[in-house]
């Protein structure tokens, strides 16, 4: 269990599943920020992916559902793709409560995610993708500390539009604990891992 200021990252439960599938199914949320057309999910194949989640081998990927105080499940956040020679991985997170986004949920559990990498796991990079429209979500990342390192033109097709895939990262030796804020420095990021809402244990 990883506990921030707004935020408690636990093991991904089976009992979250039910509320993740209404998360995977609404389609504001993926417009905003999928990388891929919005598809119907079932609550079966989300079980389906839980159970294959469960034969890996932890170090492949690491999965949290997010709590506020009290229990209740709000959204969901990773770590994967990890290269073990470049001491690397992706982070994806995904608030899919609208109560709860824009209110800082999900720079506290960006936060905790990469203390935890870089602390923890001794990795030296954690990176993501944005969309390139999506400006507030990278606005809120540059406060986390992660900073844009290139994008991918015209990459993804959303909505009617091509936009931007933009990568984003974050390395140990630049990281620093969130500055207290002065003005508005950006909204919670709903999702920004790449393919989170169509399969989390890809």
């Amino acid at each position: 269990m990883l506990k921030g200021e707004k935020i408690i990252l636990r093991p991904m439960r089976r009992d979250y599943l039910e509320k993740y599938t209404e998360f995977l199914n609404d389609v504001e949320l993926l417009l905003l920020a999928s990388d891929g057309p919005p598809m119907p999910m079932e609550y079966e194949r989300v079980v389906a992916e839980f159970e294959q989640h469960l034969a890996r081998p932890r170090r492949d990927l690491i999965w949290f559902g997010m709590e506020v105080q009290g229990g209740k499940f709000i959204g969901q956040s990773i770590l994967h793709h990890f290269d073990h020679a470049a001491r690397s991985c992706e982070l994806g997170i995904t608030i899919g409560d609208a109560d709860y986004r824009n209110r800082k949920y999900g720079r506290d559990a960006v936060a905790l995610l990469t203390r935890y990498a870089f602390r923890l796991l001794n990795l030296q990079k954690v990176w993501l993708t944005v969309n390139g429209t999506n400006l507030r979500a990278q606005s809120a990342f540059r406060h986390a500390g992660f900073e844009e390192e290139g994008r991918l033109k015209r990459h993804i097709w959303l909505d009617g539009a091509y936009d931007d895939l933009v990568y984003m990262s974050a390395f140990r030796e630049d990281a620093r604990p969130l500055e207290p804020e002065t003005g508005d420095p950006g909204e919670d990021p709903p999702e920004t891992e790449e393919g989170a809402a169509g399969d989390p244990a890809a």
